[in-house]
């Protein structure tokens, strides 16, 4: 470590003997990784408010806000946060070349009951400093989440565990999902065969294909994350299996006719075991 206030060795002599150019020592970094955190966190935000986004309007939108960004920039931090803009497009996402692709089955559905169609995705969830990826599994007809998880990094296994955890609830129909390497991976993949459930794949910006968990992703943003300061990952994890489990139980939904998710997927569910059994 070069000693600014060293009084027998000079700074150049300190560089000498570390074998480190002065132009080196001397050099400051450009980079600014509190202002590329705001950055980040205004990307979260205007997403969430404007999915469709794509990077030339997310540019737009915070040039406007007055920061001097570019794309190349908004690129590659939306790229690292997951993120793709939701509208009708061609060549949607892109799974890895080596997993396989399975055709969209909800064309035209009508999700008229519980276990009929689930849903996963993965969002983004900011801390006081970095951040950490959240992905859910949701049965679309309740909103229900049944299972999640969190992982500060975009791996398979985190999404595994998510999916086995939701197994251990019940079996849905169909299983939805993007093209996400995550879903295509044989090890997400291999489970729903395992378990003898279609897959249906859209791409990531598909638009509407979706729509259920991105309204999740709003409430979660808007009623919990926003509104807290999440200093470590254990931190964010406890607050929100709490909010999760206020979001199942007990916050009512206009469109169930104002009942919650718990009462709508469960409730359900024994009705239509009942009618079997009958």
């Amino acid at each position: 470590m070069i000693d600014q206030e060293h009084e027998n060795i000079t700074i150049s002599r300190q560089c000498e003997l570390l074998e480190l150019p002065r132009a080196s020592y001397y050099y400051e970094s450009t980079r600014d990784d509190n202002y590329n955190e705001l950055i980040t966190n205004m990307i979260d935000e205007q997403f969430t408010k404007t999915p469709f986004y794509g990077v030339p309007r997310m540019t737009a939108s915070l040039i406007k806000m007055g920061h001097q960004v570019n794309q190349k920039r908004i690129r590659r931090l939306m790229r690292k946060m997951g993120l793709e803009a939701i509208y009708p497009k061609k060549n949607l996402s892109k799974a890895h070349p080596d997993h396989k692709k399975y055709p969209y089955l909800l064309k035209d559905m009508v999700i008229d009951h519980p276990d009929q169609v689930w849903g996963v995705d993965i969002t983004y969830i900011r801390l006081q400093h970095g951040f950490v990826y959240l992905v859910a599994v949701m049965d679309w007809y309740s909103r229900y989440v049944l299972a999640w998880d969190i992982s500060t990094t975009m791996d398979i296994a985190f999404c595994t565990r998510a999916l086995e955890n939701a197994l251990k609830i019940s079996n849905p129909e169909i299983f939805n999902s993007d093209q996400g390497s995550q879903f295509t991976s044989n090890d997400f993949t291999g489970i729903l065969e395992r378990e003898g459930i279609r897959i249906s794949m859209d791409g990531r910006g598909r638009a509407y294909d979706n729509i259920f968990v991105e309204r999740l992703w709003r409430s979660v943003k808007y009623e919990e994350v926003y509104l807290h300061q999440y200093l470590t990952v254990p931190e964010a994890r406890k607050s929100i299996n709490k909010y999760f489990t206020f979001y199942n139980t007990e916050r009512i939904h206009e469109s169930l006719g104002y009942k919650t998710p718990y009462e709508i997927y469960f409730k359900e569910l024994l009705e239509q075991q009942l009618k079997q059994v009958a």
